[in-house]
């Protein structure tokens, strides 16, 4: 699926800080774009993007995690921490779900309000109460986002704060002296 070593050194402890540093970032990104649109018409594509590249960084980051988790000593420490670390795809799915939604929504007000702006003839009473009722749908497609932006963004945030505090006690637990040497 990827590599497991980069010049000698375990893919994984490379990896991982591709994860811990993009996801989070790309949580806040899609948080601030749902309760923005401006910020979202701002991001555009990179929006997308940064959580597709989160989204294929979990994967990598989870195999060269394995290769890893069996090449050093057993230890309940490791376990945990590989079995946390299998908890993070969906979160980050969840994100690119919502990025992609996020990007597709504002693209698409957008091109509807260019089109409302072009168009010449005065809207009837019945196509101004259809407006109203379509402008109530996005409303509440706002709204989910930004309810499901904060739910999926925190839950990513604090599933890789979780899977990051538990890979740094197995990898240092034991590992150095609370007295100092030399």
């Amino acid at each position: 699926m990827g590599p497991t070593l980069i010049n000698g050194i375990p893919a994984h402890v490379l990896f991982v800080h591709l994860v811990v540093v993009l996801v989070p970032l790309t949580a806040l990104a899609v948080v601030l774009c749902a309760v923005w649109p401006s910020l979202a018409r701002r991001f555009g594509l990179a929006l997308p993007v940064s959580a597709v590249v989160s989204l294929a960084g979990v994967p990598l980051t989870t195999h060269a995690g394995e290769w890893l988790k069996h090449h050093v000593d057993s230890d309940p420490l490791v376990r945990k921490h590989a079995e946390l670390g299998d908890g993070l795809l969906p979160w980050v799915a969840g994100l690119f779900v919502l990025a992609a939604a996020l990007w597709w929504m504002h693209r698409r007000a957008g091109a509807a309000h260019s089109a409302d702006a072009d168009a010449d003839a005065p809207a009837t009473t019945t196509e101004a109460g259809g407006r109203r009722s379509a402008a109530r749908a996005p409303g509440v497609l706002r709204v989910a986002a930004v309810v499901l932006s904060l739910v999926v963004g925190a839950g990513a945030v604090v599933q890789t704060y979780r899977i990051g505090d538990s890979g740094a006690q197995a990898a240092w637990h034991d590992n150095f002296s609370v007295t100092r040497h030399g």
